[in-house]
């Protein structure tokens, strides 16, 4: 098997609601795929998805995240492993 497609066996993918400039830092998982996340930091200069990454990688602290989609928007969809 190629390296790509074991990559992609192992990867799993949130969908990441984010809202961003609010008054706490909260992370609420509506289900296993799908999260809610309100972070401090504005939608701008790419700050509120940095934090959006952080707060993501304290669940999962030994995988790779990224964005994959919604760079530019409060919905993402972010790839784990």
């Amino acid at each position: 098997m190629s390296g790509v497609l074991l990559e992609a066996i192992n990867t799993m993918y949130l969908k990441i609601k984010v809202i961003a400039d609010a008054r706490f830092e909260k992370v609420e998982k509506i289900s296993e795929e799908e999260w809610k996340v309100w972070t401090k930091k504005p939608a701008e200069r790419n700050l509120a998805n940095e934090q959006v990454l952080s707060l993501v990688r304290e669940e999962y602290p030994n995988e790779s995240v990224r964005i994959v989609s919604g760079h530019h928007s409060p919905s993402k969809i972010l790839a784990i492993g």
